[in-house]
């Protein structure tokens, strides 16, 4: 019996989302962007949302719902302390407390499939309060995952 690895998935991630994610990978904008994701839960797949482009940390936190988990697709314009600018990409679970126990479990379950299928590897950021993410949350969270100094 051939046995492979592979990552256990609970929701489809189709091509148009893959072909989304690439697509906000290569945009040309140098500004904050994020992509946001949902699951269409009687289809069991994830699905588009919304695409915020020249936008703040703080408005996309706004955007986030209080009782329902998104994943989101980030560019961030991360201000380094020697002056230098990059923007990393990264993805952010969204997973806040007022979801209900299945939605949890739900997106938690389809997290690390998705971030996969989507070549989102390395900076994956969990976030359960929406009001936590600030420029100085965001930034604390880049800094510490550097893989270079």
């Amino acid at each position: 019996m051939n046995q492979q690895n592979t990552i256990d998935n609970t929701c489809d991630v189709p091509q148009d989302i893959k072909d989304a994610v690439k697509s906000f990978r290569f945009r040309k904008s140098k500004t904050n962007a994020a992509l946001v994701l949902k699951i269409d839960v009687p289809a069991l797949k994830v699905v588009f949302d919304e695409l915020l482009e020249d936008v703040s940390i703080e408005d996309v936190a706004e955007i986030l719902p209080d009782n329902t988990p998104r994943f989101l697709v980030m560019s961030y314009e991360l201000k380094h302390k020697d002056g230098r600018v990059s923007y990393p990409l990264f993805g952010l679970y969204y997973n806040p407390d007022g979801a209900s126990t299945r939605n949890r479990m739900l997106y938690a379950s389809t997290r690390n499939f998705l971030y996969t299928q989507t070549d989102i590897s390395g900076k994956i950021f969990d976030l359960s309060d929406a009001e936590e993410l600030t420029d100085e949350w965001l930034t604390e969270q880049l800094e510490a995952s550097k893989t270079r100094p």
